[in-house]
């Protein structure tokens, strides 16, 4: 009997690529939609379909209804990642109206269940590190109200799992923190490890954040894919940590000295204004900041998750911290020696 066929959004992606690969490998039909054709996804024997979520009118539609037809599940992890506020209006089309688009065909094209990759950031950050958040928690709306990608994510999500219903799909969303591991080709996720690596960070924050290995999250998108009740959401971390335990550990296993400067919280504030001050200044010259406005407003924050549903639910099993930084490291330095 042959496999269901299910379509992949962002299959090119850090996270796409390792569910692309054990979706393949367990012998499932997978093709790819999007604008981008990936040679690392044809090797896996992968069907591209060029097209734009983004993309408007009859062509745009007719492309995204034919790389639906005969699908019966969809992984939805399209998006853009970036704290460049000049893109917002760029990340709420693809993450809102992108996804508002694909779920009409997907219904019209007879699609049964969807999988929304969502982040952590929607529902758990906070200015303090207690209480940690599970997905009781309501979204962080005013958090996250000056940080365009999380706000996406947001209204994203939302309309997901309003939507979804409505069409006659069943939607499951899926909550990651950050991702880290091997494979980050466009450096999206592990940019600040890299930064690290480089001697680029002028000092520890004050915050936390937890992360989580994409190995092992592309392993929880196939779980809740097949088990996960409609209209379920899972939060996926590994290790919470302060910024300065996981910079710690990160340099020990890199052999890398950190920032000898710990930012103190009362300080956060006056340097956020100083990183806003620079960033557009930078900018007016055609040029990227050294820092963001942004990123330091979020290092003060606490973006701890708690993953206890996914564990209970999916048999999610977060590995080794240790392996998944390690891991990291060993797949970034070979590009850092070609700089």
């Amino acid at each position: 009997m042959p496999s269901e066929r299910v379509l992949v959004t962002g299959a090119s992606g850090f996270l796409g690529e390792h569910l692309v690969r054990l979706l393949r490998e367990s012998g499932q039909a997978v093709r790819a939609f999007g604008r981008h054709p990936s040679e690392a996804l044809r090797a896996l024997g992968v069907d591209w379909w060029p097209g734009d979520l983004m993309a408007a009118g009859q062509a745009a539609e007719a492309a995204l209804h034919e790389a639906l037809s005969g699908c019966t599940k969809v992984y939805h992890l399209a998006g853009l990642v970036s704290r460049d506020e000049s893109k917002a209006q760029q990340m709420m089309r693809l993450h809102v109206d992108g996804t508002r688009r694909l779920l009409h065909a997907a219904a019209r094209c007879g699609v049964r269940r969807v999988l929304l990759l969502s982040s952590s950031g929607t529902t758990a950050v906070s200015r303090t590190p207690t209480p940690i958040a599970d997905e009781s928690f309501p979204y962080a709306v005013d958090l996250c109200a000056g940080w365009p990608y999380y706000l996406s994510k947001i209204y994203q999500e939302k309309l997901a799992l309003t939507l979804g219903p409505q069409l006659g799909l069943e939607v499951v969303a899926v909550l990651p923190s950050l991702l880290l591991g091997p494979g980050d080709r466009r450096g999206s996720s592990t940019g600040d490890v890299r930064r690290f690596l480089c001697h680029e960070l002028p000092f520890i924050p004050p915050g936390g954040l937890s992360f989580v290995d994409v190995r092992d999250v592309a392993l929880a998108c196939i779980s809740a894919m097949e088990k996960a009740p409609a209209g379920r959401r899972y939060l996926l971390g590994g290790p919470n940590w302060t910024f300065a335990e996981f910079f710690g550990r990160l340099g020990r296993i890199a052999k890398v000295e950190g920032p000898m400067l710990r930012l103190p919280a009362r300080w956060s504030e006056a340097a956020g204004r100083l990183a806003a001050a620079l960033e557009v200044a930078f900018r007016h010259r055609g040029h990227d900041p050294p820092l963001e406005r942004i990123s330091v407003e979020m290092a003060r924050h606490f973006w701890y998750c708690d993953a206890s549903r996914a564990r209970a639910e999916l048999g999610f099993a977060p590995r080794d911290p240790a392996e998944t930084l390690d891991d990291t490291v060993r797949d970034l330095r070979p590009g850092l020696r070609r700089l």
